[in-house]
C-alpha cells in the first residue's frame, strides 16, 4: 500500500529555546476557565453565504452578539446585511402547532388543535407546509389554511412520514429528526416512507422518577433481529391518492435517503440489501410507481449510502462519490447510468463536492490529497485527463466557502500549530485580502500548550497519525503520565491538522504534567475504504491492537511514566477504553468508559450487522470482538459510566459488562446517571466533568484536586 505520510519526531518540540520558553507568563486558573486576558485571542467572524458572485455575508462579533455584513469582494466594503439578504421564510412549532414566519419576519399561525405536529417543511416554492400528526403525513396551504391530510393509520407501530429508530440513527441521521418526506422541486408531490414496526422487538427503558417509575417502550432491533417494513408512497399536494413505488414490503431490505431530479419528474431510490453489501438506485415514475436500475454498486464488505448527488441542469447526468475502489473519489454517469468519466483518483480521498459549473465543465471539491489530516481546494474538468488543481496553499487544513461562480473564495485555514486565519482569494491562486486572524497581541507573551503531529507503525506496517501534547514546562528526564482520548468508529477519525483552542482542560493539563495525545487507527479514514476493510466481521480488534500498537510507541519514551497509560472515550469511544482495560489490559492502566457498547449483539441492525453481519452467520466475530470475553484480563482502573435512559447504546451494555466482572470478582467503579440519555447535559454534565478531574488527580497525579477547582465547582 503506497501512502503518502510524512514522519514529525515527536521530540521535535524540544527545539524551542528553554531560555525564551522561560520569559512566558503562565495562565493562571481564572485565565483558563473562567476569564481569558484581553488580546489572547481575537474572536473569528463567520462566513455563511453569499448574496451573490461579488458579496458574501459576514458575521461579527460585536460584544455579546454577531451581526451580519454584506462584503463587497473587490472594495472590501462593508454594510450591515439588508434583512432580505440574511431571512429566509421559516416554520416552527410552538404550543405544538405550526407558525409560518416570511423572510420579512412576519409570522402566522397555521394550525389550531391540541394533537403536537411535527417536523413542518416548507414546499421549494414557498406556497405549503408538509408535517406529521399522530403518525401520519399532512399538509397546509399557507395563504388559505387549507389542510390536506395524505394518510389514516398512523398508531404506535405505523409511522407515515416520521423515522422507525433505526432509521433515523443509521440511515436518515439525526439531522433529520426523523423526518421521513420530501417534498418534490417543483411542490407538487411529496415523497414519504411508510414504517412498520409491529414486528421490531421492543426494549424497555425504566424511568425511576415518581414513586412507581414507568416503562419507556422503544422498537429497536438488534443483530438477527426482524427489521421494520418499509413502503415509499407519493401524493400530490392538495389531493388525495398514494401511489406506491414498486417494492415488496416484506422483502430483508433497507431504503435509503431518496433524490427528486430537478424536473421532479422522476424520484432516485437507494436500495440495499440486509447484508449491505449490493446497493442499487432506482429510478421511480411518480405518476405509476414503476420502476428501472440506474446504479448498482457491490462491495466484498459494505457500501455506503449516498448522501447526496449532483444532476446537471443539461440533464446530461449525475456526479456520486464512491469508494469502490478503496478510496473516495468522483464519477460522472449519464441519466441511464452509463460511466463517462472518473474525475478523480489516487490513494487518496475526496470529501466535498462545493460547485459544478457547467459551463466551463469543471468541479470545485475538497480532498485530503495532500495529507490526510488536512483539506484543500481543488479543481477538475469533467472532459480532460489532467490531475486536479489545488487552489489553496500551504501546509493547513482550509475551511471553504466558495463564490456561486467559483471565481472567489475565502479559507478559513490554519494547522495544529497556527491560530485560525481567513483570506479572500481567487481560483487562480491569489491572496485578495486576508480577512481574519484568531491569534491576539498577546498571545506569544503566553506559553502555550504545543499540539505535535506524529505517526505511529502498527504490527502489520500501517503508519496511521496521533496528536501529542507534551506537559507545558517539559523535562525529558521527568516521567510523565499519559491520558489518551479515543472514538475509533469507521471513517470517524479525530486526527487531523488543524488548530484547537488551547484553553480550558487541554491548557490545564499540560500545566500540571500530563501527555496528552489523540490516535486514530486504520478504520478512522485516513487510509480510505482499503484501511476500513481490515475491520470487516471482526470490528474492534484492529482497532484496539492499533492503539495497543501506538501506546506501546508512547511507553518507550524515557518520559513516559508506564504505569500511567491511561484513555478514555464515550459510545464507541467508551468500547475503545473497555477494551483497552480488557484486551489491551498489558499495555493500558487506566480508563473511563462512556456509555460503552459492550457487545456488539446488544447493539442496533444496521451498524452492527453492516460492520459485522449477524450473529448467527458471524457468531466468531461477534465473540472475539465482545468486551465480555475478555474481561476475565481486568487488572488495571476501569470507570463504567452510563445514563440509565440511554436509547441508543442502551445501560443493558454497562450492567452486562458489570455482571460479568462481578462474576470475576474484579474491581472496577461504576457511576450511572439517572434519566439521562446518550451524553448529558446541565447539572450532570457539571457533576460528570467533576468526576472525571477528580479520577484523572487521583489516579495519573496522585495528589488533591487543587482548591481552585473545588471553588469553581460550587
Amino acid at each position: 500500500m503506497n501512502i503518502k505520510l510524512s514522519y514529525i519526531p515527536i521530540l521535535s518540540l524540544l527545539l524551542f529555546s528553554t531560555s525564551i520558553h522561560a520569559q512566558l507568563k503562565e495562565l493562571n486558573f481564572k485565565e483558563v476557565f473562567v476569564n481569558p486576558p484581553k488580546d489572547l485571542l481575537n474572536p473569528m467572524p463567520s462566513y455563511r453565504g453569499w448574496t451573490d458572485d461579488s458579496h458574501y455575508i459576514e458575521y461579527r462579533v460585536e460584544g455579546q452578539q454577531t451581526k451580519p455584513y454584506t462584503v463587497d469582494v473587490r472594495s472590501g466594503e462593508a454594510v450591515p446585511s439588508a434583512p432580505a439578504q440574511v431571512n429566509i421564510a421559516s416554520v416552527s412549532i410552538k404550543n405544538k402547532d405550526v407558525f409560518y414566519k416570511s423572510a420579512a419576519g412576519v409570522e402566522k399561525q397555521l394550525t389550531k388543535d391540541t394533537l403536537l405536529e411535527k417536523n413542518p417543511s416548507l414546499s421549494p416554492d414557498g406556497t405549503q407546509v408538509a408535517f406529521t400528526r399522530n403518525n401520519d403525513l399532512y399538509s397546509i396551504d399557507i395563504n388559505t389554511n387549507i389542510e390536506t391530510r395524505y394518510t389514516t393509520d398512523g398508531s404506535d407501530v405505523i409511522y407515515n412520514g416520521w423515522a422507525s429508530w433505526v432509521y433515523f440513527e443509521e440511515i436518515l441521521g439525526r439531522a433529520s429528526r426523523y423526518k421521513a418526506f420530501w417534498w418534490s422541486p417543483d411542490s407538487k408531490k411529496i415523497a414519504f416512507m411508510r414504517f412498520d414496526d409491529s414486528k421490531v422487538p421492543v426494549f424497555p427503558i425504566y424511568n425511576s422518577k415518581g414513586q412507581h417509575g414507568f416503562l419507556e417502550n422503544t422498537r429497536y432491533p438488534k443483530p438477527g433481529d426482524k427489521n421494520p417494513e418499509v413502503k415509499t408512497g407519493i401524493v400530490t399536494a392538495g389531493s388525495k391518492g398514494i401511489v406506491w413505488t414498486d417494492f415488496d414490503p416484506k422483502m430483508d431490505q433497507y431504503f435509503g435517503t431518496p433524490f427528486w431530479m430537478a424536473d421532479s419528474k422522476s424520484l432516485w431510490m437507494q436500495w440495499m440489501n440486509r447484508d449491505q453489501n449490493n446497493l442499487i438506485i432506482y429510478s421511480v415514475n411518480p405518476q405509476s410507481g414503476s420502476k428501472s436500475i440506474i446504479y448498482e454498486e457491490k462491495q466484498n464488505t459494505w457500501v455506503d449510502w449516498f448522501e447526496n448527488m449532483y444532476f446537471f441542469k443539461n440533464g446530461q447526468g449525475f456526479i456520486l462519490k464512491s469508494d469502490k475502489s478503496g478510496w473516495g473519489h468522483f464519477y460522472y454517469y449519464g441519466l441511464e447510468g452509463n460511466l463517462k468519466k472518473q474525475l478523480t483518483s489516487g490513494t487518496w480521498r475526496v470529501t466535498e463536492l462545493l460547485m459544478v459549473d457547467e459551463r466551463a465543465q469543471e468541479i470545485y471539491f475538497t480532498a485530503r490529497q495532500e495529507n490526510s489530516t488536512r483539506n484543500d481546494l481543488y479543481r477538475v474538468g469533467l472532459k480532460g485527463t489532467e490531475e486536479p488543481q489545488r487552489l489553496t496553499f500551504g501546509n493547513y487544513d482550509h475551511q471553504i466557502s466558495l463564490a456561486p461562480d467559483g471565481k472567489h473564495f475565502i479559507t478559513t485555514y490554519s494547522n495544529l500549530t497556527t491560530p485560525p486565519k481567513s483570506a479572500l482569494m481567487d481560483t487562480k491562486g491569489n491572496v485578495i485580502r486576508e480577512l481574519a486572524d484568531a491569534k491576539g497581541l498577546a498571545y506569544d507573551s503566553f506559553k502555550m500548550p504545543k499540539t505535535e503531529l506524529s505517526y505511529y507503525q502498527t504490527r502489520d506496517g500501517l503508519e496511521l497519525p496521533m496528536t501529542v501534547i507534551l506537559p507545558l514546562n517539559f523535562d525529558p528526564a521527568k516521567k510523565y503520565p499519559v491520558w489518551i482520548s479515543v472514538y475509533g468508529g469507521p471513517d470517524a477519525g479525530r486526527v487531523f491538522d488543524k488548530w484547537s483552542n488551547p484553553l480550558g482542560q487541554t491548557y490545564w493539563w499540560a500545566k500540571e504534567g500530563v501527555i496528552q495525545v489523540a490516535i486514530d487507527n486504520r478504520s478512522s479514514g485516513h487510509l480510505g475504504k482499503t484501511g476500513m476493510d481490515f475491520i470487516y466481521r471482526k470490528m474492534g480488534k484492529y482497532e484496539i491492537e492499533d492503539y495497543m500498537d501506538a501506546a506501546i510507541l508512547l511507553k518507550s519514551k524515557p518520559y513516559v511514566d508506564g504505569n500511567k497509560i491511561g484513555i478514555t472515550g464515550g459510545s464507541f469511544g467508551g468500547y475503545m477504553t473497555a477494551m483497552a482495560l480488557t484486551y489491551g489490559a498489558d499495555v493500558f492502566t487506566h480508563g473511563i468508559a462512556n456509555y460503552s457498547v459492550s457487545d456488539w449483539g446488544l447493539y442496533d441492525t444496521h451498524y452492527a450487522e453492516r460492520f459485522m453481519g449477524t450473529p448467527q452467520n458471524n457468531p466468531e466475530g461477534y465473540k472475539i470482538t465482545s468486551v465480555l470475553t475478555y474481561a476475565d484480563k481486568l487488572k488495571g482502573s476501569l470507570r463504567i459510566v452510563h445514563g440509565t435512559m440511554d436509547d441508543n447504546v442502551h445501560m443493558q451494555n454497562s450492567i452486562q459488562l458489570i455482571d460479568r466482572l462481578q462474576d470475576l470478582n474484579k474491581h472496577f467503579e461504576f457511576m450511572l446517571y439517572p434519566g439521562e440519555r446518550h451524553g448529558w447535559g446541565g447539572s450532570k454534565a457539571r457533576h460528570s466533568t467533576q468526576e472525571n478531574v477528580r479520577y484523572i488527580y487521583q489516579n495519573m497525579l496522585q495528589k488533591a484536586v487543587p482548591g481552585e477547582f473545588l471553588e469553581y465547582w460550587k
